[in-house]
């Protein structure tokens, strides 16, 4: 996968929230934030990346005061955190688009190992240092 650089900006920030208008300087100060936070997880950063990039950045910056819980006459609104933060689901996000996620496995043994079965070699079942077998009936 070849990484192309995220491409957000201000405007763009500006249609993700449905706003008319943007403070371009705080906007691109989230952005830029937000792709570093972003490439703590994941870097370089696929370019599908820029949906969480516009996620982390558009929640830091439509609630800058950190409110959590909002009551107006007989409205009342929870929002999420605030701050910059990416939510478990953004980072297993980016760690998906940067092919990272799925299941895996490790094979421990040496490249150099004996393929040839080591141990019990020659095994004797009177010479057993674990004791004396004994063979019980059917059922037991």
């Amino acid at each position: 996968m070849i990484a192309v650089p995220v491409t957000v900006d201000a405007d763009k920030l500006r249609v993700y929230l449905g706003l008319d208008t943007i403070d371009e300087t705080r906007a691109e100060l989230m952005i830029g934030q937000a792709i570093l936070l972003a490439e703590s997880i994941v870097k370089p950063l696929p370019d599908a990346a820029s949906a969480v990039v516009l996620a982390v950045a558009g929640r830091a910056y439509a609630n800058p005061q950190g409110i959590a819980y909002e009551t107006v006459g007989p409205v009342s609104v929870q929002r999420p955190q605030a701050g910059l933060y990416m939510t478990r689901d953004e980072r297993r996000t980016l760690q998906r688009l940067a092919g990272r996620g799925g299941a895996f496995t490790i094979d421990p043994t040496p490249a150099d190992a004996d393929p040839d079965v080591t141990w019990p070699r020659d095994w004797d079942p009177d010479d057993d240092p674990r004791g004396v077998w004994i063979d019980l009936e059917q059922g037991w």
